[in-house]
């Protein structure tokens, strides 16, 4: 076999090696943007103060309100759940945002029995508001080390009301 038929017999093989590896690296690149695109979508819209002082929180393309806020100076993205009795944050965020000791307890949530801790904050900050000495639970499993709820024992601060694909925190008169 000469040089020219040996080139020419290894020809479709590089052909198709190349061939697959460009189908691979299109969809890696398909795959990178819907990840990028799912992400921004997941992330939460930003929470406007009005004019009177009332924070609007915009629902998400999930349904659910989420805000930007922060626990002790730790940045979170809480989702607001009226269902919770108290502020839940995962153990990792809990650790950066110094929530140590507190009370053992168990959490009875949607899920199921939830082994965590009471543990006293010294700020939760949403929006422009911001209170002090709340008790946060642990052991919350969001989709990220950040992300935490945000329950009735903050909530109880403000008069809330649901306006169709919006929720408004007024602090009480």
């Amino acid at each position: 076999m000469g040089p020219d038929q040996q080139l020419k017999s290894r020809n479709p093989a590089s052909l198709m090696r190349w061939g697959t590896l460009g189908i691979l690296a299109f969809w890696l690149a398909v795959m990178a943007v819907l990840y990028v695109v799912m992400d921004r979508v997941r992330q939460p819209r930003a929470a406007v103060v009005a004019a009177d002082g009332a924070l609007i929180i915009a629902r998400g393309n999930d349904g659910h309100f989420r805000v930007p806020g922060s626990i002790n100076g730790q940045p979170v993205v809480f989702m607001v759940d009226t269902g919770a009795s108290l502020i839940a944050v995962t153990d990792a965020l809990a650790q950066r945002a110094g929530l140590t000791g507190g009370e053992t307890t168990q959490f009875r949530t949607a899920n199921g029995v939830r082994q965590g801790r009471t543990v006293a904050a010294q700020s939760v900050v949403v929006g422009s508001f911001v209170v002090s000495g709340l008790r946060v639970g642990t052991g919350y499993t969001g989709d990220a080390v950040g992300d935490a709820l945000l329950g009735q024992n903050f909530l109880q601060h403000f008069d809330v009301q649901m306006q169709r694909d919006r929720m408004v925190l007024r602090p009480h008169p």
